[in-house]
C-alpha cells in the first residue's frame, strides 16, 4: 500500500490530477525511451499507459474511481500519504466543479496532459511543476458524479473538510432533483463518438473469414460491416442517419455501474456526513 501512495504522489501533476502511469516495457517491445523520461523505482512515466485511442489517462471517471479508494483507505485509517494526495486532489476537482443555482452541475470529462513527473526520490519527493492537466471539456455524467460524491464524502468525514462535504450532498441532490426517470437517474448523452462505426478494420492482405454471425471478413470490412447485429436495434436508425452525415445521436443510457455508483454514494453520503 505505501508503494501505491508513493506511485500516486508520484503521478500528481502541479495542479492535482494524477497522470498515467509507469511501463518496465517502453512501446510494449521492451524499446530504448527517449533520453531523459521520467522513472519511478525503474519504470518509466508514460502519459497513456493501457490504451491509446482514445488517450486511456484523459477520462475523470478514473481520477473518481482510484482517488475514492484512497479517501476510502484515509477514512478508515487516517493515512497521512493518503491525505498528501487527496488534499491535492480535492482541491483542483472543487476548483474545476461547478453548481448551477438549479442544482444542475458540470465536472471535468477530458483531460489533457503536458511534461513529466520529477524522477521519483522517496525521501524528497518532487513538486512536479513541469507535470500539468487542462480540462477540454465537462460533463453532468452521473455515474461519475456519484464516483466524485463518494470520494468527497470520505474524504470530508475524516478531514472535517466542510467545502468536500457540502459539494458531494450538491453533486447528489443535483442529480436526485434533476435526473431521475422512471428507470432510475440518467443524463442525455450526445454520441459523437459513433461516427466511428465505419472505420475500417485492419485486415492482413490476402485474409478473409467469416463473423460467427455470418458477416464477411476481407480488406472492405469496417467496425459496423462485421458486428451486423448492431443494425437490429431499435435505436439503429439514429446511428445509420448520422454516418450519412445526419446529426449527432443523443441517447439516454442507464448504465447498471452508474446506478450502483449512484446508491452506494447516497448511502455513504447519510452513513458518514448526516
Amino acid at each position: 500500500m505505501d508503494r501505491q501512495l508513493e506511485f500516486y504522489r508520484w503521478l500528481q501533476s502541479d495542479e492535482g490530477a494524477i497522470a498515467g502511469g509507469a511501463t518496465n516495457s517502453w512501446q510494449g517491445r521492451y524499446a530504448t525511451p527517449p533520453s531523459g523520461k521520467s522513472t519511478f523505482y525503474g519504470m518509466y512515466y508514460d502519459e497513456k499507459p493501457v490504451y491509446h485511442d482514445p488517450p486511456s489517462n484523459q477520462w475523470f471517471g478514473f481520477q473518481a474511481w482510484s482517488m475514492e479508494r484512497v479517501a476510502e483507505l484515509y477514512q478508515q485509517t487516517g493515512n497521512a500519504k493518503a491525505k498528501t494526495v487527496l488534499d491535492k486532489w480535492v482541491k483542483w476537482a472543487l476548483s474545476e466543479t461547478t453548481f448551477n443555482p438549479d442544482g444542475t452541475f458540470r465536472i471535468p470529462s477530458t483531460l489533457q496532459w503536458s511534461g513529466q513527473p520529477d524522477t521519483w526520490n522517496a525521501s524528497s519527493p518532487g513538486a512536479n511543476r513541469g507535470l500539468h492537466v487542462t480540462i477540454a471539456d465537462y460533463t453532468n455524467d452521473v455515474g461519475v458524479a456519484a464516483a466524485y460524491a463518494k470520494t468527497l464524502t470520505y474524504y470530508a468525514d475524516r478531514s472535517g473538510d466542510t467545502e468536500a462535504a457540502a459539494a458531494a450532498k450538491k453533486l447528489l441532490d443535483g442529480m436526485w432533483d434533476n435526473h431521475q426517470d422512471a428507470l432510475g437517474i440518467a443524463v442525455p448523452e450526445n454520441r459523437a463518438d459513433y461516427n466511428r462505426f465505419d472505420d475500417p478494420v485492419h485486415i492482413p492482405s490476402g485474409w478473409t473469414g467469416t463473423m460467427p454471425n455470418g458477416d464477411a471478413i476481407n480488406s472492405s470490412s469496417t467496425f459496423d460491416s462485421i458486428r451486423s447485429f448492431y443494425e437490429d436495434d431499435p435505436a439503429w436508425s439514429k446511428i445509420e442517419s448520422y454516418l450519412a452525415g445526419g446529426a449527432v445521436p443523443s441517447f439516454t443510457y442507464h448504465r447498471f455501474w452508474a446506478q450502483a455508483d449512484i446508491a452506494l454514494a447516497m448511502g455513504s453520503y447519510a452513513e458518514l456526513l448526516e
